[in-house]
């Protein structure tokens, strides 16, 4: 519990303290927002709202292209503060916010083409009829955001849902609340006039609130058991709701393929940010006639990869202090089932850090290879060929991301197809994360909806069909002195456009 001041009186809330994951010092300290907090904070976001959506394309995009600058021109500091609560390295918090600028300034550029007023045709049947849809604001929409890439994720909701004139109340992770804070803070020094952008702080039972609280969509990212419980609430309001959640993605390795990138792109994916990413890479399926030199050149990349706190570290602690459990609750099950460790193990586990693994000969009903590990570690299996490469990587519940390497572009383009995820790369990884204009999502336990893209626009919007009458229609259907006439006028045109017969 702590003391706050409103309204000239002391009252007692409940507090929580996010903490640096390396030193385990306190940040700060943020109040716990329940049901009666978060239901203020949507009120006013109705308000806002409304005057956010009444600006127009034009002003709102100026706002939002000053908001990006205010980012860029202070990214030393909001990097500092991102370092700080997750423990990744400066270089990869400068990375992330960077890759959140580029999303932001390509909605607000891009929200008016893809969302304004544009004309359809009618078509023969409608042919008296001028025809137009255009995408309209929701109001408000709730973002739950994640731990892992406190700024980069949240934002691809975020700017998206103010892009397409939405007001937004942004519930970032416990483990993150100084970063979610500083973000709306920022916008509200570039866009003063109204709380467009709002903050609650608090765990899950905020969490729920916020999906409770009448808000027009929900954006979540986060586990899929999590998600669950959030769809049952927004259940009770029928709010709408797009999921981000985890992955098990599969990496292809062809016998065709540049195996130093290939190793390199592997390496770097299983332990950036601690393999703590959605779309990293966990599984690594190589074809039989290339699998020993794969795994040679990769396990020397993943060999020099040593975490810490430094700036010479590759990457950093875990964040969440409970993926360690799961981590290692995965690398024992693996051994156990006959798997071997290529580098690592048992012994990897230093908390705070895991040293990167490398698993072989790890049987497919696995812990490490079913469900999402969320650690520096990677299974790497032989197969026969690529065809079976994506069968495995397919027989996943998770679908998220993948990536397949090989030189041929026909056959990249046939695996990229044929792999059941939201998005494929082909010789490299995650690049379809740093394109503004593709879809972001997942499909199973990956969850569904996308962000990013005019999809992700589109997202945050309700379509508005309009039609107008433009001149006397020849066949007079609507109407109660309909003809016998008119409607053989009907069939004759039916016949004509319809009747034919196709082989």
């Amino acid at each position: 519990m702590g003391t706050v001041w409103a309204h000239g009186q002391a009252r007692q809330v409940e507090t929580f303290d996010t903490v640096n994951p390396a030193t385990s010092e306190v940040i700060a300290t943020f109040a716990v927002h329940g049901r009666a907090e978060v239901e203020a904070v949507v009120e006013r976001a109705r308000e806002a709202a409304a005057w956010w959506a009444g600006l127009g394309w034009k002003s709102r995009q100026t706002r939002l292209l000053a908001w990006k600058s205010h980012l860029i021109r202070y990214i030393g500091r909001l990097a500092e503060l991102v370092h700080n609560e997750t423990g990744k390295p400066l270089a990869d918090a400068q990375l992330e916010i960077f890759l959140a600028v580029v999303h932001l300034d390509w909605a607000a550029r891009n929200a008016r083409r893809v969302l304004g007023p544009r004309r359809v045709r009618s078509g023969i049947t409608a042919i008296n009829l001028a025809s137009s849809v255009e995408y309209a604001p929701l109001g408000v929409i709730g973002v739950i955001g994640p731990w892992n890439y406190p700024v980069f994720t949240p934002m691809g909701s975020i700017a998206y849902a103010l892009a397409a004139g939405n007001a937004v109340v942004f519930k970032p992770s416990e483990f993150t609340p100084a970063v979610g804070g500083w973000l709306v803070s920022s916008f509200a020094d570039v866009v003063p006039e109204h709380p467009v952008l709002q903050l609650v702080t608090g765990a899950a039972g905020t969490g729920d609130a916020l999906a409770r609280s009448g808000v027009d969509k929900i954006a979540f990212t986060g586990s899929a058991a999590t998600a669950r419980k959030v769809m049952a609430a927004c259940a009770d309001n029928l709010t709408p709701m797009v999921a981000e959640c985890g992955g098990k993605d599969a990496f292809l390795v062809g016998a065709d393929a540049d195996l130093d990138a290939a190793a390199d792109a592997a390496a770097w994916g299983a332990v950036s940010n601690a393999g703590q990413t959605c779309i990293g890479v966990e599984r690594v399926y190589v074809v039989e006639a290339v699998y020993h030199t794969f795994l040679q050149k990769l396990t020397e990349r993943m060999t020099g990869a040593r975490p810490g706190d430094d700036r010479e570290s590759a990457y950093g602690p875990m964040t969440h202090p409970a993926q360690i459990d799961v981590v290692e609750d995965h690398i024992a099950d693996a051994l156990a089932r006959g798997g071997r460790a290529v580098i690592g193990g048992m012994q990897s586990i230093r908390r705070p850090y895991v040293d990167p693994v490398v698993l072989a000969d790890v049987p497919e009903t696995s812990l490490a290879v079913q469900d999402e590990t969320f650690g520096p570690t990677l299974t790497v299996t032989k197969v026969a060929d690529l065809d079976e490469g994506v069968a495995l990587a397919n027989a996943s519940r998770y679908a998220l991301g993948a990536t397949v390497f090989v030189s041929s572009k026909k056959r990249g383009l046939a695996v990229a197809r044929a792999m059941r995820s939201g998005m494929t790369a082909i010789n490299s990884v995650i690049g379809y994360a740093t394109v503004p204009a593709l879809p972001y999502g997942g499909i199973g336990d990956s969850g569904f909806g996308r962000i990013h893209g005019p999809d992700g626009l589109r997202e945050f919007t309700r379509a508005k069909a309009i039609t107008r009458v433009r001149m006397r229609s020849p066949l007079n259907l609507t109407t109660v002195k309909r003809t016998d006439k008119d409607l053989r006028r009907l069939l004759s045109v039916a016949t004509l456009l319809h009747g034919k017969r196709y082989r």
